[in-house]
């Protein structure tokens, strides 16, 4: 495996936001052919993993051990530790962006299909994830990310027990209220699932519906923006589970918190990538 990590900066300044106290990077997972017998040199799906952690920090369970699960079932991965806050709109939408432009830049020289090129996100991570879903094309994130030719555009989005939604009482307010940074104006762009059209992703989606921090109705409406639109999806409710399960084993989960019954969402996941048409 090839393994390094990159920076990815914005201009804080020209989109009028604080900066994030920290280096946005790309950590990069990419498989060695020559470590692969028989390989042929094919092209392989590329999966960008996108933590939760509200705006505020990224989760350390939703980043590599998701990457490394994709990079066992034989894709490339990468991981986007993105701005957070004070920084907010466009900032860390502006990133992923630039990351998915940057994979798909670089998809010839590592044998990555650059039509097989995926962004997964957790928590405020799928809000982030469905955010550049929605608004690849939006003037502001072409503007400050400085792409225009529509290589920023995910093929897929693959979002676990996302922010969705702004409705007060149905959605994580602190993912919410970061992503905004008290700017009246930017508010009603955290309602994602009133930005969707035609031309947003297909989409694999899982929640589990005793989630009691980011309600299940995030992802009920983001399917059902996504079937107005008719825009293909994979959806998966769970009965039971905790919120941040992350892959929902003994990797992520302190003994006895695991949700056996969640696990195979990587399962399905990796099929659906498999099975992928554009």
């Amino acid at each position: 495996m090839i393994n390094k990590v990159i920076n990815i900066d914005v201009d804080y300044t020209a989109m009028g936001v604080n900066p994030s106290p920290r280096q946005t990077t790309l950590t990069i997972y990419i498989l060695d052919e020559r470590n692969i017998m028989d390989s042929g040199g094919i092209k392989r799906p590329a999966v960008i993993v996108c933590p939760g952690g509200a705006y505020g920090g990224t989760s350390p369970i939703e980043a590599e051990p998701i990457a490394l699960k994709y990079c066992a079932a034989g894709f490339h991965a990468f991981v986007l530790d993105y701005s957070v806050v004070p920084s907010a709109w466009p900032a860390a939408t502006c990133e992923l962006s630039k990351a998915v432009s940057y994979v798909r830049k670089i998809a010839d020289e590592n044998n990555i299909d650059s039509n097989k090129i995926f962004v997964a996100g957790f928590s405020a991570g799928g809000h982030l994830a469905a955010s550049l879903g929605v608004y690849w094309n939006h003037p502001d994130v072409i503007k400050y990310s400085g792409i225009e030719d529509g290589s920023n555009r995910p093929n897929g989005l693959i979002l676990g027990y996302p922010v969705i939604t702004g409705e007060e009482g149905r959605t994580h307010r602190m993912t919410i209220d970061n992503f905004v940074g008290g700017r009246e104006n930017v508010k009603p762009l955290a309602w994602l699932e009133n930005y969707v059209t035609e031309g947003t992703p297909q989409s694999f989606i899982w929640h589990t519906f005793t989630d009691d921090c980011v309600p299940v109705i995030s992802t009920l409406r983001f399917a059902g923006a996504l079937e107005a639109h008719n825009v293909k999806f994979e959806m998966h409710i769970y009965p039971n589970g905790r919120h941040g399960l992350s892959t929902g084993d003994n990797i992520t989960c302190p003994p006895g918190t695991g949700m056996p019954c969640v696990t195979n969402w990587i399962d399905m996941c990796i099929r659906w990538i498999n099975e992928f048409e554009n």
